[in-house]
């Protein structure tokens, strides 16, 4: 018993900083039409934890995977949850109808909710 304890108290102590944060998910997205082009804003919200464990990334991409913009977050958001940034001169081809708002973070990679918004 005091194994299983030992080896359950290591794997929370070593596993720990990545099972807190979780992936970042966006929970808020708009699509705003902006000469040919659109300018989307996206609030992500994550557990930053600093450094080592925070919301790096988000994008927009269509239903088929095509990636239409990233705007790349330069440093962690630990005091500022959830957080709002944009990214202007984004351009969608005609004929598509809806694309999605997806966030990364450092560790986990690109996940967690999404947001889909139709394109008019």
């Amino acid at each position: 018993m005091i194994i299983f304890k030992t080896c359950a108290a290591a794997f929370l102590l070593i596993w720990s900083p990545f099972l807190l944060a979780g992936k970042a998910d966006v929970v808020d997205a708009t699509l705003s039409p902006s000469g040919d082009s659109y300018r989307v804003s996206a609030t992500v919200k994550h557990a930053d934890e600093g450094w080592d464990h925070y919301a790096d990334a988000w994008r927009i991409v269509t239903a088929d995977g095509t990636v239409l913009g990233t705007r790349e977050l330069a440093h962690p958001h630990v005091n500022e949850q959830p957080f709002t940034r944009s990214l202007s001169g984004v351009v969608i081809p005609s004929g598509i109808q809806e694309v999605h708002i997806e966030a990364r973070d450092s560790v986990h990679g690109w996940g967690g909710k999404r947001v889909t918004l139709p394109v008019k």
